[in-house]
């Protein structure tokens, strides 16, 4: 049976990463409840603006500099991190990513539970088959983003030296394709279609994912957090359904008369599908189906194109 929420009512919560496309939207809907610490560098002014316009406080801080976490107050009752950092600076992107993670956990060592968001970019390339928990590891997105998945594999295995050793409840929930009314890798292939441009995808097709609407996983997360373990507790995270990158273009083209240019290339990341039962038994099915999160988005994104 899957886990209840958290209740995060009048709860401290820290989100790090909220200038992304992950994190930000998790301000908005916790920040209606909870107290809500959103951590970022916030190199620009406005974004530091637009979260405390959503009822966030805004906390500057680095994961990349372990000074700066004196800004996180010590009694949060719970972390989601979602901050990465992609310069592809080996050193640069190893520090932030893996051993910040370590300094975060440090820092809120207290805590309820820790939600640290990795990726399913951690499981080896070059397969169709749905990939479990227990698949192999290897260098995914190296052709467009070479310190990626390595500092992400990285991340996992510091974050679950600092459970160990602080005793932290912790859950590490290896994302795959997040999307919604602010955008992803679904609005990335409509502004192509858009513009006129390719929609790379590998020539081993069909390219499957499992494509996860922000309202699943927002509500999801919660869910996360109280399936955290001492021991960690690890899972894939994603849709419920399996939609390949030619069938979401596809109805994409069906919605707005657009017409997607696919271009294989041998370099494209190719499918990453995720085996769903590990997740299914901690937090449930996701309830958005694909077609209307996908329209939801397009009409978010670019009514204009809408041809119904």
């Amino acid at each position: 049976m899957a886990f209840d929420p958290v209740d995060i009512q009048g709860k401290k919560v820290l989100i790090t990463g909220v200038t992304g496309q992950v994190a930000r939207p998790l301000v908005d809907a916790y920040a209606k409840t909870a107290d809500v610490y959103a951590m970022a560098r916030y190199g620009k002014d406005e974004a530091r603006k637009s979260i405390e316009a959503s009822g966030g406080k805004a906390v500057k801080a680095d994961l990349g500099d372990p000074s700066s976490l004196t800004a996180v107050p010590e009694d949060v009752d719970y972390v989601i991190n979602a901050a990465v950092s992609t310069t592809g600076d080996f050193a640069n992107d190893l520090k932030t990513n893996a051993e910040g993670v370590g300094h975060l956990m440090a820092r809120c060592k207290n805590v309820k539970a820790i939600l640290h968001i990795s990726t399913t970019g951690v499981y080896v390339q070059g397969s169709q088959e749905p990939r479990t928990e227990s698949s192999m590891l290897g260098d995914n997105h190296k052709s467009f983003m070479p310190t990626y998945s390595i500092c992400k594999i990285a991340a996992e295995r510091v974050c679950r030296f600092a459970a160990a050793t602080y005793g932290i409840p912790t859950t590490i929930a290896r994302l795959n394709v997040p999307y919604g009314d602010n955008g992803g890798w679904p609005a990335m292939h409509l502004d192509a279609m858009r513009k006129g441009e390719p929609v790379i995808v590998h020539p081993e097709s069909p390219n499957y994912y499992n494509p996860i609407h922000v309202d699943d996983y927002t509500e999801k997360m919660l869910r996360l957090l109280a399936c955290a373990t001492k021991d960690v507790t690890l899972t894939n995270f994603g849709g419920s359904q399996r939609v390949s990158i030619e069938e979401w273009c596809a109805y994409l083209g069906e919605i707005t008369g657009l017409k997607p240019n696919f271009v294989s290339n041998p370099m494209a990341f190719g499918s990453i599908t995720i085996d769903p039962t590990r997740m299914h038994e901690l937090i449930g099915e996701t309830k958005v189906d694909w077609k209307d999160g996908m329209r939801r988005m397009v009409k978010a994104l670019a009514p204009e194109t809408l041809a119904a």
